[in-house]
């Protein structure tokens, strides 16, 4: 679980230009796009801009966006993602269900691993069964909750057995979680596997030369079981600094890149060096109230803050423009393919995105907090961090709460996700935070009594019980309206006090294009489509 939210760090760390350059008021114009131009030809390379350089690319710690940007297209699981954010078979030829506590996979033949063999069940229940291993600790055991086994049950065939009903599990072997690598490559590499020998996987793309501290480079794959990558290399450039990052991409330095810091939306639009693209996401961006004991332990004093706080404001400021206010802590995305009725009926009677001081006033004033404090952390580390604590506290003064920031340095701002003592005195913090499966029930786990991410303690037994129910239920449209219930009770309750929604970026320059625009690019070989332009 702690995945996805240290992964919301990398989001901050991309929105830091913004935050030390001033941003503007000026809300950027934007349109959503489903696609880029197919390639119309191969490239002997294309380079492309990232955030930071990945501590490993060991697929059991692959959670965050630095390394499954790299690892997706050098590694494959047996499900995957689509550009459109729903599922297809990968690795796994066919699944079967024959009962609750059963999933089969068949495994697709004939597929080659990079360093020699042919994939057979005996790698992908080494990999799997990997994260159930206490002495890797995979940072997807989460994922495993419910497994009892991981056995192979044919030369080419998988079984997972489970201890309870788990509809979460067989979307997780689209991720991180169902990777599969070649045995004897990762036994061989011990502790060293990941960091840069090789990692014996079956994507577009081999490991190529990692020149630390500078850039890695991925080589076209020829006996990929797929379809053959547009360009024969890729070299990822590390660049931490968002405005080297876009100056890179006007000087052509570097060909694209994900992840556009919001300060650079303008200038690359306008450059005439290429174009910005925006697409689906699973991003919300949050207000986590951490202390469910302190002056936010009443929900009418959360309610209030979220009628203050200006969200329209932060979205135009901080994210300079791109975005739209959310009511719910799961991105409207998240339930794309489920039917209208269903998704209109999960958003039924949710709070507007207005303002409504004088209601927040009354609220604060009937909670007999006014006057009381909540602390709220931030840190330089980004503009959704520092300029929504900001917008926080003023919301807070407004409607009679004495609201403290509290300073955090960067470095430190990661403890507040794993550390229960470094969240001791804080009542909320600005969180990011992506999904890692397209289903909106993802997001509402969290709230389950003792889980990892639930920093507030809440714990409500029907909440428990319902969440159980949804958990259990593999019919998607009958989840998807136990999960619309689930989602009620966590808006009611005001667990988190939710912001804005954040599409995904992408920049092409003139000679590329092909990559997908959706967040899928964490678990899709995205780089195998992008080719020549023309």
């Amino acid at each position: 679980m702690r995945s996805r939210l240290l992964a919301g760090i990398a989001v901050a760390a991309v929105l830091a230009g913004t935050a030390c350059s001033g941003p503007s008021s000026e809300a950027f114009e934007y349109r959503l796009s489903a696609v880029t131009p197919e390639a119309k030809g191969e490239l002997a390379s294309f380079s492309w801009s990232l955030y930071a350089e990945p501590p490993t690319l060991d697929y059991a710690y692959a959670f965050d966006y630095a390394q499954n940007m790299i690892v997706s297209n050098v590694c494959e699981s047996l499900m995957r993602w689509t550009p459109e954010l729903k599922l297809e078979p990968g690795l796994a030829s066919a699944v079967a269900n024959p009962d609750p506590l059963t999933w089969v996979y068949t495994i697709r033949p004939g597929v080659k691993f990079h360093d020699g063999g042919t994939m057979t069940a005996t790698d992908v229940a080494y990999s799997l069964n990997r994260h159930l291993d206490p002495d890797v600790g995979s940072f997807w055991t989460s994922e495993f909750v419910n497994v009892a086994s991981v056995t192979e049950t044919g030369p080419m065939q998988v079984t997972v057995k489970l201890r309870q009903a788990d509809s979460q599990f067989p979307q997780a072997m689209a991720n991180s979680a169902g990777t599969v690598a070649h045995a004897p490559t990762v036994k061989g590499q011990g502790k060293d596997y990941g960091t840069g020998t090789g990692l014996g996987c079956t994507g577009p793309f081999t490991l190529g030369t990692w020149t630390k501290g500078q850039s890695l480079q991925l080589d076209r794959f020829d006996n990929y079981w797929g379809a053959r990558a547009q360009s024969r290399a890729v070299v990822f450039k590390f660049l931490t600094d968002p405005a080297a990052r876009a100056n890179a991409m006007l000087a052509g330095e570097v060909d694209g890149g994900y992840l556009v810091s919001p300060e650079s939306y303008a200038k690359l639009s306008t450059s005439g060096k290429g174009t910005l693209y925006f697409g689906k996401s699973l991003t919300t961006i949050n207000l986590n109230v951490t202390n469910l004991k302190g002056t936010l332990g009443d929900v009418r004093v959360r309610r209030a803050l979220m009628l203050a706080l200006d969200r329209e404001g932060f979205i135009r400021t901080g994210l300079q423009g791109v975005g739209s206010v959310t009511s719910a802590p799961a991105a409207r995305d998240a339930w794309s393919g489920l039917p209208q009725p269903v998704v209109e009926g999960a958003y039924a009677g949710l709070p507007g995105p207005g303002r409504d001081l004088e209601k927040a006033k009354q609220l604060v004033k009937e909670a007999g907090a006014t006057g009381k404090k909540v602390v709220i952390a931030t840190s330089a580390i980004g503009a959704d961090v520092s300029l929504l604590a900001t917008a926080a506290q003023s919301a807070g003064a407004a409607i009679g709460l004495d609201v403290e920031l509290k300073t955090i340095a960067p470095d430190a701002f990661t403890a507040l996700f794993s550390d229960p003592e470094a969240r001791a005195g804080i009542d909320a913090f600005p969180m990011t935070y992506y999904l890692s499966k397209t289903d909106p029930l993802h997001m509402y786990k969290i709230f389950q009594t003792g889980d990892f991410e639930n920093y507030g303690g809440y714990s409500d037994p029907a909440y428990d019980t319902l969440l159980n129910q949804a958990v259990a239920e593999y019919d998607p449209v009958k989840r998807a309206a136990l999960t619309a219930q689930l989602q009620k009770r966590a808006t009611d309750e005001l667990l988190w006090i939710p912001v804005a929604e954040w599409p995904t970026s992408v920049f092409l320059n003139k000679r590329i294009t092909g990559a997908p625009t959706s967040i899928c690019y964490l678990y899709y070989p995205w780089a195998a489509q992008v080719g020549a332009s023309g």
